[in-house]
């Protein structure tokens, strides 16, 4: 294959066109900042945040001072991509000469920093490291096909021949722990959510709510483990960074539970709603009443926790109750002022989708179709 230089053409390296300079990625949903990172003066603040949080090589990279740390410039980055690139086009016989394959990863760099193209997530997160590092990796249960042997083999290490692709399809028996099952599945979502990719899987073979199962009890219903297939992809940190994991669910039309399946979602987001509205009412209502707890008297402040003394706290409990404050937070709101503590400490959550309302609903981490048969 003959590569003709475009970008690169009068350029003495991929780079010699763009200024880099010093940038700081923003933590997004943590509150605070990355390290300072080299990165093209043009890229927008949320191109450096997404390189800077979660594209990087965090550890394992050698440093000057000869410590090992992490990449801290956007053209390491590149140059590990597309310099392993070319190495494997040069082992499979894809340029045709050495000028070929220099030009190739020199367009790629020029490409990727000037953001003309750019590879799926898990290239970025594994592809090149231990091309560039001699990151090895831990064996993780993954396999390839070697186009030498002909043989399907399980990998010895993690980023020799590292999983690149960004989605896979997986399908599920109607089997709790078996090979192949409800259990097994989660597993696999978890080696393929660790690596950066994706995985998606029609459900409809699992027994709906009611359905009898052979010990001769009742199956708990679709739902139920897709909660904690959810609850597992939020719980990993997908290619090691903030990312989070990402599942395709998919559901016949005809499954038993399609309704529920259906109003998931709009049932998860009402619950993040009452959270949030419920929790700021809570908060305002249990200060208020310790508020009004102390009542101004000729020249002094006392402390009245008896409502029949005390008329502003009376409205304000009455206020409180029809709002369906639990009770058990009202006395103690009550005792709590008479202790002379200032404030009372509810939790109150938003609408963010990284903020702790939405983490504790499930649904958030999948996109979920329904399959007409």
């Amino acid at each position: 294959m003959h590569i003709p230089r475009y970008f690169t053409k009068s350029l003495q390296t991929p780079y010699a066109d763009q200024r880099y300079v010093e940038r700081t990625p923003k933590q997004r949903g943590e509150g605070n900042h990355a390290k300072t990172i080299l990165a093209p003066e043009t890229w927008s603040q949320i191109a450096v945040d997404i390189l800077g949080t979660k594209y990087m090589r965090k550890t394992g990279v050698q440093q000057p001072d000869g410590t090992l740390g992490g990449e801290c410039d956007a053209r390491q980055v590149f140059q590990r991509l597309a310099n392993c690139w070319m190495y494997w086009g040069k082992q499979y016989g894809y340029f045709s000469n050495e000028e070929d394959a220099r030009a190739y990863t020199d367009e790629m760099q020029f490409m990727l920093s000037h953001q003309i193209g750019a590879p799926n997530s898990p290239q970025w997160f594994n592809t090149g490291l231990y091309h560039a590092y001699g990151i090895k990796g831990e064996p993780q249960g993954l396999w390839r096909h070697n186009l030498q042997t002909g043989v399907t083999e399980e990998l010895s290490t993690a980023y020799i021949c590292p999983q690149a692709s960004a989605c896979y399809i997986q399908s599920v028996n109607d089997s709790l722990v078996n090979e192949g099952g409800i259990m097994d599945l989660w597993a696999r979502e978890a080696r393929l959510f660790k690596y950066g990719s994706g995985s998606g899987t029609n459900f409809s073979n699992l027994r709906g709510h009611g359905e009898r199962l052979s010990g001769g009890g009742t199956s708990s219903g679709l739902m139920s483990w897709l909660k904690i297939g959810d609850a597992a992809a939020g719980a990993i940190k997908s290619g090691g960074t903030t990312r989070r994991a990402a599942k395709m669910v998919i559901l016949n039309i005809d499954h038993p539970d399609i309704e529920a399946f259906i109003h998931l979602k709009v049932q998860e987001e009402q619950k993040v709603a009452a959270l949030m509205v419920g929790s700021h009412l809570c908060a305002s209502l249990l200060n208020r009443i310790m508020e009004s707890a102390w009542m101004s008297v000729a020249d002094d402040v006392l402390l009245e926790t008896n409502p029949t003394n005390n008329p502003e706290l009376a409205h304000v409990l009455n206020e409180a109750r029809e709002h369906r404050i639990p009770e058990a937070y009202i006395q103690r709101a009550l005792k709590l002022t008479a202790t002379h503590s200032g404030t009372f400490a509810f939790s109150t959550y938003d609408l963010g989708w990284e903020g702790e309302g939405y983490q504790s609903v499930t649904g958030q981490n999948a996109n979920n179709s329904v399959r007409i048969t």
